[in-house]
């Protein structure tokens, strides 16, 4: 299949929190969320997230194109959305290397400008934690999937050690500051299930270290 060049479509962002802050997120955060999630113990559970994905596709939190070199070859083209600018940019070269059309929009989830009923398979690798208001968020990727279409999606998340749950709920006032919004506590299964998403198939597990950062969710869901 022939490949379209990548571009990049901005949309407004809203809830800008200072000059600081913005500055921040917009110069450091994306690097360093890209060498914590480019890390090799989450190649495995990447691969196993995107096994099944296929034909048209929406990402959410697609940051530089993490996931594009392990698409599988029933992919036919790529719609990313991220807030980030500095994201935005990074992901060209990864856009242009793919083997399948890559269009790019600086977007929230909450409000992505995309056609409803236009997308096959939907994605969400550990972006679910961050955004500002899932039930929004999983409702706009309701609202853009065909129907038949599905959630892929791999999070990290409560641990169901009571434990480390409570030291993940003691952190996230510190994370939500230094880590561009995210949360420790939440549970990505739950967030489906209120949202109105049937959950197809589910792994979860203990998977890496430090154990509030460790708690992964794996799976296929779609809307009810």
């Amino acid at each position: 299949m022939a490949r379209a060049p990548a571009m990049i479509r901005k949309a407004g962002r809203s809830g800008a929190s200072g000059a600081l802050l913005t500055a921040y997120e917009e110069l450091v955060l994306p690097s360093l969320i890209r060498l914590a999630c480019s890390q090799p113990s989450f190649a495995p559970w990447r691969m196993r997230a995107l096994a099944g994905v296929r034909g048209r596709v929406v990402e959410i939190g697609f940051g530089s194109g993490e996931n594009l070199s392990h698409y599988p070859a029933a992919v036919e083209s790529v719609a990313g959305v991220d807030p980030s600018a500095r994201a935005v940019r990074s992901s060209v070269a990864a856009s242009l290397r793919a083997p399948f059309p890559v269009t790019v929009h600086q977007a929230v989830a909450e409000s992505m400008p995309l056609d409803s009923g236009s997308f096959d398979s939907a994605v969400a690798t550990f972006c679910l934690c961050s955004v500002d208001d899932p039930g929004v968020a999983l409702a706009e990727i309701a609202r853009v999937l065909r129907p038949g279409g599905l959630l892929y999606f791999l999070e990290h998340g409560l641990s169901p050690e009571p434990r480390v749950a409570a030291w993940q709920r003691r952190l996230d006032p510190i994370e939500r500051v230094v880590a561009g919004g995210c949360n420790l506590s939440r549970d990505p299964r739950a967030m489906l299930v209120r949202a109105g998403f049937e959950i197809l198939e589910l792994e979860e597990a203990a998977a890496l270290h430090p154990k509030p950062w460790g708690y992964l969710y794996r799976g296929v869901a779609r809307p009810s």
